[in-house]
């Protein structure tokens, strides 16, 4: 069985099982673009809007009672789930959002018919536009649901990287007493603590929580009650007062009003703002999955200070090879974000006059990179960083025979004599201190308090007092 709706442009025959209506069925057939469908989260949060659209329109006289009663309780039904099969437009879609939001019209209208005792399609009885969208635009809707949607998304990543960065902070403590070879452009610089390095993780991930979280607070910022410009064409003072607190009732959000509501509809520079945000984390990530695949390079040609978790087989022709498969999902990730990020801003930018029509893309990117930035994390903390050991031995054989010792000399021996050390131990495949003892730079018992790899990573001048009792001897024979 079937029915017959109209618009502007004709008539087309719809399968009457179906609560969505004609205009949804025209970009179902213009826009099949990705394959995918709206975010779930997204449609629930056109729900709430238009519930509190229905009980603010009643409340100032607009709607009818039973006509507000029966929208509110198909929008009650879209937030629990159900009729997820009739939210079939693509996410990605001209028209700034236009379709999804009459997607959504469609389906409450033809829910409510259907409550009241009426067949689907007869919108005399509740009309999508008329009475489900009664003092809205797509304007304000679809961008303030996709606030809303971020708002959940990001409080989920916030989670994951909750727990990485306490994983790492773990990690700092566990690894606080492995001295190990400092690099610089990948060369041998100083020795640190691998539990310094593992702290510094944990930081820069705490960073980027904060930073995610100030930009909950920009995206709280919504339109809702300017309809299609700013100007609020079309609904009641009233409406317009009272719809964003009336969300905040309904579905636990915290949302603000914009103060300028043509500002905030030209403008959506917080979407970017998340984007930044994200990528700056992506960016971050990708930087420590770089470190711990060199750091676990080898297991014996390469570095191999640490030892990452084996997770799977790494090679389908070398028997026994296992790879940093976990790290390397992350940087992929990263590049994804990172790219993400570009069709964001360009999207953003592309805003002309009084309205941004390109937020669609921006909604499909930026709720990728929130959900494949998540599933990354959770990954990167429970399959890699929870399961890493040190190699100590190896950090300490590495510390011991590295050039970089020379550098904690430079007081006691100046410059140009370390750099000779340095040569000569180059040359020889001699270690420092076997050079300095043969040399007879140094006596054992002061080398042995200056070559204090543990000490050399607190900073500050190793063995400080030999050097001042050194100068006061100089000056009493001077």
């Amino acid at each position: 069985m079937s029915r017959v709706e109209r618009d502007s442009l004709g008539e087309k025959e719809i399968d009457n099982d179906r609560y969505y209506g004609i205009q949804t069925l025209r970009a179902k057939e213009n826009f099949s673009i990705s394959g995918q469908r709206v975010h779930p989260l997204l449609i629930k949060n056109l729900g709430y809007i238009k519930k509190a659209a229905a009980l603010m329109n009643y409340e100032v006289g607009l709607l009818e009672k039973s006509i507000a009663e029966v929208i509110v309780k198909a929008a009650n039904e879209i937030i629990e789930g159900k009729f997820q099969d009739d939210f079939i437009v693509d996410a990605i879609q001209g028209g700034a959002g236009t379709s999804i939001n009459m997607n959504v019209n469609e389906v409450i209208a033809n829910r409510a018919i259907e409550l009241l005792g009426g067949k689907k399609g007869d919108y005399t009885i509740v009309h999508p536009n008329n009475h489900v969208n009664m003092s809205q635009s797509t304007n304000d809707v679809v961008p303030t649901a996709i606030k809303m949607t971020t708002i959940n998304l990001l409080a989920e990543l916030i989670e994951e990287l909750n727990e990485l960065r306490d994983s790492l902070k773990e990690k700092s403590l566990e690894f606080d007493d492995v001295v190990k070879v400092g690099r610089t452009q990948l060369q041998d610089a100083v020795p640190i603590r691998l539990g310094q390095e593992f702290k510094a993780y944990a930081l820069v991930i705490d960073r980027d929580i904060g930073r995610i979280q100030s930009s909950i607070d920009s995206v709280r910022v919504v339109n809702m009650g300017g309809t299609a410009i700013g100007t609020c064409l079309n609904a009641d003072e009233l409406y317009t007062k009272g719809i964003v607190n009336k969300i905040n009732e309904i579905s636990g959000f915290k949302l603000l009003q914009a103060k300028d509501l043509i500002d905030a509809t030209q403008n959506n520079d917080s979407l970017l703002e998340v984007s930044s945000h994200l990528k700056t984390c992506a960016v971050n990530l990708s930087k420590i999955a770089n470190d711990l695949r060199l750091l676990s390079s080898g297991p014996r040609a390469g570095i191999g200070e640490i030892n990452l978790p084996a997770v799977q087989p790494g090679s389908s022709i070398m028997p026994g090879k296992i790879n940093p498969v976990i790290p390397e999902v992350v940087n992929q990730v990263s590049f994804q974000i990172i790219g993400n990020d570009l069709t964001i801003t360009m999207a953003i930018e592309a805003g002309q006059l009084e309205l941004n029509a390109m937020l669609p893309i921006v909604a499909y990117n930026l709720f990728e990179s929130i959900k494949i930035l998540k599933n990354a994390v959770n990954t990167f903390t429970n399959n890699a960083i929870k399961g890493i050991t040190a190699n100590e031995l190896r950090c300490k054989n590495l510390v011991e025979n590295s050039l970089s010792l020379i550098t904690v000399l430079t007081p006691h021996l100046g410059y140009e004599v370390c750099s000779i050390i340095a040569q000569k131990a180059l040359k020889s495949g001699k270690n420092i201190r076997e050079i300095i003892l043969e040399e007879g730079y140094l006596l054992k018992d002061e080398l042995d308090k200056i070559l204090n790899p543990y000490e050399m990573t607190k900073g500050g001048i190793v063995a400080k007092e030999l050097l001042i009792n050194k100068r006061k001897n100089q000056s009493i024979s001077d």
